[in-house]
């Protein structure tokens, strides 16, 4: 088994999520004890999200360049980056290390082909939804429409994600505004709706709308065991 690197902290809510997903995963398909070989190195998500706002890409590139090296270091195989937003600096994470990265976006386009989804909406931070280094990557390399809400819509969803679900906040308000604006995308066309931001799932979940919903938390989880597996003697 491979030794999954998780960078994570982007925030703490949805990371406990991911370790929790793959060692269930793992501990589904081998049985007994077993659980996932993880090398977790969390940041602190107050000093990524200021340079996130500031839009100070370049650094925040070299601060998780900086954290991937250490994880690689600390006997991590692969690296998972468990955030959407930040596979916008994944060229210079890729640069600082000698071990592959599983890419979220790759990771949840091959979900939606296997579906057959053609068009897709996408919830996120700002980031996500409105540039296009994640719409681009699915579009082009996968050939999926990828549709995002109105200016309004984004915002809000966008606000909701850093002052309520980073924090652990889960209002009922909220989620009835998401489950409208998730609505709205179906009605625009969409086969299914990507939850593009690594902490939309603590809020929505596939029990609240008939819209298909694709959690990028638990694929990103998923893809990461698979690569693990993959080849190993088990």
């Amino acid at each position: 088994m491979k030794t999954i690197g998780l960078l994570g902290g982007m925030s703490w809510q949805s990371t406990v999520h991911y370790y929790q997903h793959i060692n269930s995963e793992v501990n589904s398909t081998l049985g007994g004890l077993r659980s996932a070989k993880i090398v977790l190195n969390s940041v602190d998500f107050q000093y990524i999200a200021a340079l996130q706002q500031e839009e100070n890409w370049h650094d925040l590139g070299l601060v998780l360049a900086l954290a991937a090296k250490s994880t690689e270091k600390a006997g991590a195989d692969f690296l998972v980056i468990c955030t959407n937003t930040m596979h916008k600096v994944i060229d210079e994470i890729s640069q600082s290390i000698s071990i592959p990265i599983l890419h979220i976006a790759d990771a949840t386009a091959e979900r939606l082909l296997a579906d057959n989804v053609k068009r897709v909406g996408l919830l996120g931070t700002a980031f996500t939804m409105e540039q296009d280094f994640y719409r681009r990557r699915i579009s082009e390399k996968f050939g999926i429409d990828v549709v995002t809400p109105n200016e309004k819509d984004r915002a809000f969803v966008h606000r909701v994600i850093y002052q309520e679900l980073c924090q652990g906040i889960i209002k009922e308000d909220s989620r009835e505004r998401y489950l409208r604006i998730i609505g709205k995308l179906a009605e625009d066309g969409c086969d299914g709706v990507v939850l593009g931001c690594t902490e939309i799932s603590l809020l929505v979940k596939q029990g609240q709308t008939d819209v298909t919903l694709y959690d990028t938390t638990e694929i990103h989880a998923k893809a990461a065991v698979k690569m693990a597996l993959r080849g190993a003697n088990l």
